[in-house]
């Protein structure tokens, strides 16, 4: 996301629409990019936005597959006193990041860029990673494994979703936790019935410490 630390207030929006694909994606926020018809749209829409949020110290993020809507997340930071930040630095400089003890963590995700950040984020904080991109590539892995300790998955995927991909692992390694990851909201991806209520899941965009946290909380549950 290019995002500076530090504490934001968030705001998503999720639509039912067609959904995006990645190609699409990576365009909506230029100015006069457009999907519709000649005279229906400009393309200066989110454009627009973009340079608001941007222009008071924001992001924006997207996340869509095709079929499956949208969600917008706009980021802006959280107005602090002098005292609170002072405060908050602190805090933050004296709690580490709890370390892993060697557990075997299992990736699934098929974005390379994301997969790759957090595979390097669980290795640098010693976990023993193994990485798949679809759900042929984990049940490969799984087979192969005496103990995976902990499976990290998106949930939206193309073939078999998060949930499915969970269920056929956990009956060769019944010992093994699972942590959710998209960057749909909670609320949206029980919605649509892909996974039951009480999940753990840990939104999208995410930073290093916040996931190499969740999997320790996870992990020590």
């Amino acid at each position: 996301m290019g995002a500076e630390p530090g504490d934001y207030v968030m705001l998503a929006m999720t639509d039912t629409g067609v959904g995006m694909d990645e190609e699409v994606l990576a365009h909506i926020f230029e100015p006069y990019f457009t999907t519709k018809e000649r005279g229906r749209g400009t393309g200066l829409g989110l454009a627009t936005v973009y340079g608001i949020v941007k222009q008071s110290g924001g992001h924006l993020w997207a996340y869509s597959e095709p079929g499956q809507g949208t969600t917008l997340k706009v980021y802006l930071p959280r107005a602090q006193a002098d005292e609170e930040k002072e405060g908050l630095q602190q805090v933050s400089s004296a709690s580490g990041v709890p370390q892993g003890r060697g557990e075997t963590v299992l990736v699934i995700e098929d974005d390379p860029v994301v997969r790759d950040a957090a595979c390097k984020a669980l290795q640098a904080n010693s976990y023993r990673v193994l990485e798949a991109a679809d759900a042929g590539q984990a049940m490969e892995i799984a087979m192969r494994e005496d103990t995976i300790d902990l499976l990290f998955t998106d949930v939206i995927m193309r073939g078999k979703n998060g949930r499915q991909i969970a269920e056929e692992l956990s009956a060769v390694h019944p010992e093994m936790k699972v942590l959710y990851t998209s960057g749909y909201t909670d609320n949206v991806i029980a919605h649509h019935g892909v996974l039951e209520e009480g999940f753990l899941l840990l939104q999208k965009p995410y930073a290093p410490s916040s996931l190499v946290k969740k999997v320790r909380e996870v992990l020590d549950s």
